[in-house]
């Protein structure tokens, strides 16, 4: 996945400001930003597998259509 940019300083300020300790705003900001690195997908992460959907898509598709061609010239042959 691609990285998300996560200012984890200007977070743990923000913590400390609303009364966190030092190491519970540390703490908070580390941890939000792992899972943010680890989970969450980005426009591009969407983008891709919205890209290789399609084209598994349309490769079943022209499949299913080549199958039905063949089944309808076999039953018109007889």
């Amino acid at each position: 996945m691609t990285s998300v940019t996560f200012d984890t300083l200007a977070y743990s300020k923000k913590l400390k400001n609303a009364g966190f300790t030092d190491q519970q705003a540390e703490v908070q900001a580390e941890a939000i930003a792992e899972i943010i690195d680890e989970k969450l997908a980005t426009k591009r992460d969407l983008e891709e597998l919205s890209f290789k959907l399609t084209y598994k898509l349309t490769i079943r598709m022209g499949t299913i259509a080549a199958l039905i061609i063949t089944i309808l010239a076999t039953i018109i042959k007889l």
